[in-house]
């Protein structure tokens, strides 16, 4: 399979063969379907720009994502299960809820989560809804703790908490801590405690009614490795595949299947390019090449 490089030249090349049509359609349309026809699955890619259009909005995980999966998911034979291909910086978390609440309507448990990259945060949430999550070496997930306005969730209850010690035992300290924890609305820690109990409760009864098969202490160790701000000190690390076994997440290497990891990586590397040359921020988009393409000032539905 083309790599990077060659990928690029393979567009230039359907450019030159078919000026009419998109090439990066056509490049990218062919690997995703030889994904599907060597697993034998319904194959999904829910792709986001961030990388190459950080700045732009509509890449995170939102609402309007749900009519792409109506739209790719429609007239496809769900006995055969899912493959969802997720490169992802996450989003909102009621969007993530809604969004894994539509895909055990549509496919029950038979869902596999694929990371040929990067799947963050909310998307990471989504990963822990799969029964099986295949990772390369160079795949990473990420920690699910909670942000608001930027903020870690946990690290703001934290916050408090060293104040509430220091004033206790240094009573001249307050003035200092007043400047520090007064940045904060009054119902902001409220917030912040509802949050984190919502997101590891979502994940809680994901992963225990389908990666963990009912088996609650493994189910708790990866919400408490996952959602501890403590001990994985920003939101933004990145957790290798080798760290998601240790803590029990049910992983199988893309290196176990040659053929398999290259039609992955090929349609990884179409993706990035689509995103590198075009305004599209985000992309959903099933085998048989129906697409739902968000550019930076509008949405476009393809078949």
């Amino acid at each position: 399979m083309p790599n990077w490089n060659e990928v690029i030249i393979e567009i230039q090349q359907e450019k030159n063969r078919n000026p009419a049509v998109n090439p990066l359609d056509t490049v990218r349309r062919k690997y995703l379907k030889k994904v599907s026809e060597i697993s034998g699955r319904n194959t999904i890619a829910y792709y986001s720009g961030w990388l190459q259009k950080p700045q732009i909005a509509g890449t995170a995980v939102n609402d309007k994502d749900k009519s792409g999966f109506m739209l790719t998911i429609n007239k496809l034979d769900r006995s055969k299960g899912l493959d969802l291909i997720l490169h992802t910086p996450g989003g909102d978390i009621a969007a993530t809820e809604s969004l894994v609440d539509y895909l055990y309507a549509m496919y029950g448990n038979d869902i596999r989560v694929i990371v040929p990259q990067i799947s963050m945060s909310a998307g990471t949430m989504i990963a822990f809804a799969s029964k099986e999550i295949v990772m390369g070496k160079h795949s990473n997930l990420g920690p699910i703790d909670p942000q608001m306005g930027g903020l870690a969730c946990q690290a703001v209850l934290n916050e408090f908490e060293n104040a509430k010690a220091d004033i206790k035992i240094n009573p001249q300290s307050a003035a200092l801590w007043q400047v520090i924890i007064g940045k904060y609305h009054p119902t902001f820690l409220g917030a912040c405690k509802q949050a984190i109990e919502w997101s590891e409760k979502m994940v809680f009864e994901w992963l225990k009614n389908n990666m963990c098969d009912g088996d609650e202490e493994r189910v708790n160790k990866i919400v408490r490795t996952f959602s501890n701000h403590t001990e994985q000190k920003s939101h933004s690390r990145h957790i290798s595949k080798k760290e998601c076994e240790e803590v029990g997440l049910n992983i199988t290497a893309l290196e176990d299947d040659q053929d398999f990891q290259d039609a992955v990586l090929t349609t990884h590397h179409a993706f990035m390019h689509t995103f590198s040359n075009t305004l599209c921020v985000k992309i959903i988009e099933n085998h048989n090449g129906v697409a739902f393409i968000e550019q930076a000032a509008q949405t476009v539905a393809s078949k």
